[in-house]
């Protein structure tokens, strides 16, 4: 016998957040130069440069790559991160790491939500308040060691945006 996620008996952690998490929005990337890897981007895969901009506040310069249709469609790109200072924590995460893989960014309809629903699962989200991301997009951090290792971004696009 089967049962029903609409049951409150049998609703599930995933059934009660899985109606605000609708997407992969993008992979973050951490660089040492923004203009070097947007050209390997382009020569080697063909992604043109979809959104850029420079976030202060992250103390980054930020560019969001991929197909010519990825804005059209709504599907998942790559953000690439540079540093604006030494002292940022992209930076940082390469002063540590190298460049690579640097973060995994999931698209939802309702961060507040989300970050409730997780804060009550025992989960750490990095602010107690969601901050303004690219595009003023709305944004948290799922803390990584409550993510399997991975810095994990909750992103509200802006209402006028369907993603990038």
């Amino acid at each position: 016998m089967t049962t029903s996620a609409t049951d409150p008996a049998t609703v599930t952690a995933t059934d009660v957040i899985s109606d605000l998490v609708v997407a992969i929005d993008h992979v973050g990337i951490a660089v040492a130069d923004l203009d070097a890897a947007k050209q390997w981007y382009l020569d080697h895969l063909g992604f043109v440069t979809l959104h850029e901009e420079t976030n202060t506040g992250q103390g980054v310069i930020e560019a969001m790559v991929g197909p010519r249709n990825a804005g059209d469609t709504g599907g998942a790109v790559i953000q690439l991160l540079a540093p604006l200072t030494d002292d940022s924590t992209i930076a940082k995460f390469l002063d540590r790491n190298g460049p690579g893989l640097q973060q995994l960014a999931v698209r939802v309809t309702d961060v507040e939500a989300v970050s409730e629903r997780l804060t009550a699962a025992g989960i750490r989200v990095l602010y107690p308040e969601p901050r303004r991301g690219t595009a003023d997009s709305r944004i948290n951090f799922v803390h990584p060691k409550d993510a399997g290792g991975v810095l994990l971004e909750l992103v509200e696009p802006a209402t006028e945006s369907t993603g990038h």
